[in-house]
Formats: structure tokens, C-alpha cells, sequence
């Protein structure tokens, strides 16, 4: 955002005063949490990212949703198609839009069903802004939000609180597989979701 003081970026320029580049090399949603990688070097980043625009990065996030996608689509794994682009009248929501969007891939696996709520892996294999999000919640998708979600859902309220607090997001990405910009080597990254 325009008026953020705390950020991912400065927080890494503190700590490595003498990084080259944007170090950025991609994002996560604001309300997402997980891993992210940064470049230390103009080099580092160049080779990193494109390994994201080759696809050759390989990413899985999980997410909790709003209801039981089991009952509903009676598989335990499958892939979402559906194409994306701004929604000009509601920035930053995104929408559906087979004439103008973008090609949108996600591939997704059941962990478990719990209290009705749908535990999964997502990975998406295009990278488009909110991607995940969209294709959870839409008809054409899941139809169920990510539980938390605050613009493709229900923002979700704890029920054991008198105080209605809106509850986190509940995507995070827990995984991502790179080659080393130097070396070549591959790397695989993994921290598990604190829900």
C-alpha cells in the first residue's frame, strides 16, 4: 500500500543493508500468510524471477474453507480453470471474465473435512492476483470462500467471542520448491500453517 510503514521490503533492507536490487522478486496478499522469497542481488532476482515466469517454481498453499467441498463435488482432487481480470468498479476484487481475462490454473487436494469445513492444497499454477481466492469462492469454482475471507466471503466471525472478531484469513503458503539463481541446486522451502 501507498501509506504502509511497515513492510516485508523495509523490513528486509534493515536487515541486510547491503542488498542490490528491488529484492522482491513476488507477493503474497496482504491477509495471506507463508513463505515468500527475496533476492539478495540484481542477479539473484533476475534468475528468480524468471523461474516464476517459466512456471518453474512450484508452490502449494493451504487453505480451510466455508463448507464441505466432499459432499458437493464427491473427489478428493482436481483443477479450477477459470480466467481472471480487475474488477474496475470494486478494486482490488477480481473477477471472472472468459472474453478479457487472464488464463488461471489452480490445481487443488483434499486434506480432510472437519466440522464441515474443508481443509485443502492449492496449487496454482499461474499466478494471478488472487487467484486462489477467486476460484475458491466463485459458482464456477468451489463456491465456498476461504474461511476469513473479507472480500470473496462472509468475513467470518469467531463464535466463541462476545466481541464478533473478524477471523484471519485462512490461507497460507506453506511450500515452495526453486532452483538455488547460483548453484542450480533445488531447494525446497516448508513452515506449516499456524491453523
Amino acid at each position: 500500500g501507498k501509506n504502509i510503514e511497515d513492510s516485508v521490503y523495509l523490513r528486509i533492507k534493515k536487515l541486510f543493508p547491503q542488498a542490490s536490487g528491488s529484492l522482491i522478486v513476488h507477493r503474497l496478499d496482504m491477509s495471506t500468510s507463508g513463505l515468500m522469497v527475496l533476492a539478495l542481488t540484481k542477479r539473484a532476482q533476475k534468475n528468480i524471477q524468471q523461474q516464476f515466469i517459466n512456471r518453474t517454481i512450484s508452490k502449494r498453499y493451504v487453505a480451510i474453507l466455508e463448507g464441505d467441498v466432499e459432499k458437493i463435488l464427491m473427489k478428493d482432487k482436481g483443477e479450477i480453470n477459470l480466467p481472471l481480470r480487475g474488477d474496475f468498479e470494486d478494486r482490488p476484487r477480481q473477477l471472472v471474465c472468459h472474453e478479457h481475462g487472464k488464463h488461471a490454473k489452480t490445481q487443488w487436494q483434499l486434506i480432510d473435512v472437519i466440522n464441515g469445513k474443508t481443509k485443502l492444497y492449492l496449487y496454482p499454477e499461474t499466478g494471478r492476483t488472487h487467484q486462489l481466492r477467486v476460484h475458491c469462492a466463485h459458482a464456477n469454482g468451489f463456491n465456498m470462500p476461504i474461511l476469513g475471507d473479507d472480500l470473496y466471503g462472509n468475513s467470518s466471525f469467531d463464535s466463541h467471542s462476545s466481541n464478533k472478531k473478524i477471523q484471519r484469513l485462512h490461507l497460507h503458503a506453506q511450500r515452495l520448491t526453486l532452483s538455488h539463481p547460483a548453484t542450480k541446486a533445488v531447494m525446497t522451502f516448508e513452515v506449516k500453517a499456524d491453523f
